[in-house]
């Protein structure tokens, strides 16, 4: 297990100083320097970071590849790049930015037109979505109809799965994604009225499910996680109208899961992997699940979850300094737990942890990754699994009352 992981030997609290990265010289330890650091400094430094790994990720993404798509996913390929260079206009107001992630964004469009994958992540839902979006912010009327019109003409396969990644949860997500930043009801609430039976529908339909309201499975496994189980699922249900025995069903679903967590307050990845208390990654474990559990509290306002979402920051703290930089399975990713928490409960205390993985990464990411003590990533500059991601939550750090777990938190 341990394996995994890198050690946590931070300070569970260092107080915030004047201290700046100059004395880093004589303490010798730049880390509890970074930790002691006044949060805006920081922040500011972790921006500028930011912008130097956008450019590298540009360059590496779409300048070396003669701006050629191989992979237009958000995942892992080029939409990523402009989902970070989106988020880079929106915290600089950059105008390049805002443009190159059109000209990325059109590129997409053109790769995915063939497509059979529907969702935001891994699908063509998600270039016409952010292709709307960025119409929206360019203020151009004629591109935002062309991307919805296309948008409307995405079908959904009658055997698709349910889960996040590459079901219908996923183009579910997109559709919430259109109608928060476009406009409520830019995508007709009939449209999902109809995704959203078809995921209730078949997760009760699940046989031997036992006492599980909604069960679902991927690949015939029955997955708890966000990027292919109920997590996920869950989480993009509780974002939508649903009626109240639906809620009902949602709600006791958490619940099961909570009951039958491991005793470590991490989560399985699957009914299947009842024995195995290893994974503490966003797609798979107590991190992802944690971020679902802070959802349900916001939205079905019951104590038990913020209280279980707390407890599976605590399993975060402990084993999430993974040997893995990005925000799928990496420290990335993790971090967003703590800046959640930080948001529902304004206690300092998560805040403070958040800045203590961004720190760790800020430190120690490039020089762990160069020495092979970290895995930058199958696709080392890529927005799940690379250090866009990073990018992405440095920025996020900015706003931490802001942050949101891209592609997963509206």
């Amino acid at each position: 297990m341990a394996e995994r992981y890198f050690k946590n030997e931070m300070p569970d609290y260092i107080p915030e100083t004047s201290t700046t990265l100059t004395t880093a010289t004589t303490t010798g330890n730049t880390l509890l320097t970074l930790l002691s650091m006044d949060y805006n400094a920081l922040a500011s430094l972790m921006e500028r970071q930011a912008l130097d790994i956008k450019e590298t990720v540009v360059v590496e993404t779409w300048g070396r590849s003669g701006q050629n798509v191989v992979d237009f996913t958000l995942y892992v390929g080029d939409l990523g790049t402009a989902f970070l260079l989106f988020k880079s206009y929106k915290v600089t107001n950059n105008i390049h930015d805002l443009t190159l992630c059109h000209e990325i964004v059109k590129a997409c469009d053109h790769a995915s037109s063939h497509s059979r994958d529907v969702t935001f992540i891994c699908g063509r839902a998600g270039v016409c979505a952010l292709g709307a979006v960025v119409a929206k912010h360019m203020g151009n009327e004629q591109l935002l109809n062309y991307y919805l019109t296309q948008f409307k003409q995405i079908n959904l396969p009658k055997d698709l799965p349910d889960e996040l990644l590459y079901g219908r949860a996923g183009f579910l997500w997109a559709c919430l994604f259109i109608n928060k930043h476009v406009g409520d009801g830019t995508i007709p609430p009939m449209i999902m009225r109809s995704v959203i039976t078809d995921i209730i529908e078949d997760g009760r339909r699940m046989p031997n499910k036992g006492k599980w309201p909604l069960m679902f499975q991927w690949y015939g496994e029955k997955c708890w996680g966000a990027a292919h189980g109920l997590a996920g699922i869950m989480h993009v249900l509780m974002e939508t109208d649903l009626k109240p025995d639906e809620r009902e069903d949602v709600k006791n679903t958490l619940l099961s899961m909570i009951q039958n967590r491991f005793p470590s307050g991490n989560y399985p990845a699957s009914g299947e992997d009842s024995r195995r208390d290893l994974l503490v990654h966003w797609c798979h474990g107590a991190p992802g699940v944690a971020l679902t559990l802070i959802k349900a509290y916001e939205v079905l306002g019951d104590k038990v979850f913020l209280e279980a979402a707390a407890e599976a920051a605590e399993v975060v703290w402990r084993r999430g300094l993974l040997k893995r930089v990005g925000i799928c399975h990496g420290i990335s990713g993790n971090t967003y737990v703590f800046l959640s928490l930080y948001r529902v409960t304004r206690n300092p205390s998560y805040l403070y942890r958040a800045k203590a993985f961004a720190s760790f990464l800020l430190d120690n990411a490039h020089k762990l990754i160069a020495a092979g003590e970290m895995h930058g990533g199958d696709n080392p500059y890529s927005l799940f699994e690379g250090i866009g991601g990073m990018a992405y939550l440095f920025l996020d750090m900015k706003e931490p009352t802001s942050a949101r777990f891209p592609a997963y938190e509206l």
